[in-house]
């Protein structure tokens, strides 16, 4: 691979995953190039056509693959009901895949899917994102360099003020459809906990429908004790009026506490793309490192938040694909988180402690 013939992808859906994250990061990678967006959506065609003027369009996920030889690989990037067969033709077809997460709606799919691509000799990898938001690589150096001491409990919130359901796939109470917030943001705040603590023993949850109209949970906390003895409290809310520290970490040295949600969602939404200074934010949101005093009355010192790097994922990506490193998210480490969910919808469905 060099940047004169870039890796071709073909990107499935055009949706908010497709349209916010997957196709401008895959446009900014170097090696990487867009080839073809599947949507059959009108206005979707349209607004990928404006936005990648090269880019060939197909209609359905079938004309993508009767040309699979014209392809590197393949990103799914639609509704989570089709990413079990969708990256199953994809892998049958010999085509490298990337699935948005959930990779799958249960963690036996999960292993099948990486046994399939294992047998095919294949990259299957996850986009797991927020493995490079902004505050989670600044807390995983803290960690690394012994700031907090022995970490004893880890809170992590993903938390929204939405009122009103939007609909849609995400929200529907359809179990083929894989929506609500444990499988949505669940499949982040899990991920990061996983990440930082490694292998679950126990997992409690609670999940409720709030809001008027609700099919699917709306509001859920997760409570994981990890095999190494820290404990994550875990909260996903799309009915929280006033949000909290998006993360609290206690250890036996010092606390961390950091609050608003990385940036870069936000500027891809509005256009902006890979480049100088991003994922960098202004020293009023850096969050705080101290013991014995609460970070709102200026306890603790401030902590300069590691720019977040969204693109560092497909530039793994393109690396994997040369053999020149890893997979940066395999579907093993997918179905690992997979068993904490579905403990989790378990635990809360039958009021009790789901031992792993």
């Amino acid at each position: 691979m060099t940047a004169a013939t870039p890796l071709r992808v073909g990107l499935i859906g055009y949706g908010l995953a497709g349209s916010v994250f997957h196709a401008p990061l895959i446009a900014a990678t170097e090696g990487l190039a867009l080839d073809t967006v599947v949507t059959s959506n009108p206005e979707a065609q349209e607004q990928a056509r404006a936005e990648f003027p090269d880019v060939r369009i197909a209609a359905t996920p079938d004309e993508l693959f009767d040309r699979a030889d014209e392809l590197d690989l393949i990103v799914i990037a639609s509704p989570n009901r089709t990413h079990v067969p969708l990256a199953t033709t994809a892998l049958k077809a010999g085509l490298p895949v990337v699935v948005d997460k959930p990779i799958a709606g249960t963690a036996a799919e999960a292993r099948d899917l990486a046994a399939l691509a294992e047998e095919r000799g294949l990259l299957l990898s996850v986009f797991q994102n927020r493995r490079w938001d902004n505050d989670f690589l600044t807390l995983r150096r803290l960690i690394a360099d012994g700031e907090l001491g022995e970490v004893w409990r880890f809170e992590s919130r993903f938390e929204r003020w939405r009122p009103q359901p939007k609909g849609g796939w995400r929200e529907s109470g359809d179990p083929a459809e894989i929506g609500g917030l444990l499988y949505d943001l669940g499949s982040h705040v899990v991920d990061q906990a996983l990440v930082l603590f490694g292998p679950v023993t126990e997992v409690y949850a609670e999940t409720v429908l709030r809001r008027p109209g609700a099919e699917t949970d709306d509001d859920t906390f997760i409570a994981l004790t990890h095999a190494g003895g820290v404990r994550s409290h875990l909260y996903v809310s799309a009915t929280t009026a006033q949000l909290g520290p998006r993360f609290r970490v206690l250890g036996s040295e010092a606390g961390y506490v950091k609050y608003g949600l990385d940036p870069q969602e936000a500027a891809l939404r509005e256009g902006l793309r890979p480049g100088p200074a991003w994922g960098g934010e202004p020293e009023a949101l850096w969050g705080r490192l101290g013991a014995g005093e609460s970070p709102l009355t200026d306890g603790g010192r401030p902590v300069p938040t590691v720019p977040g790097d969204y693109p560092a994922y497909y530039a793994a990506v393109a690396r994997a694909l040369t053999g020149a490193g890893p997979n940066p998210v395999t579907a093993l480490e997918a179905a690992a988180a997979l068993d904490v969910l579905e403990a989790a919808r378990r635990s809360a469905h039958d009021k009790v402690t789901v031992t792993l």
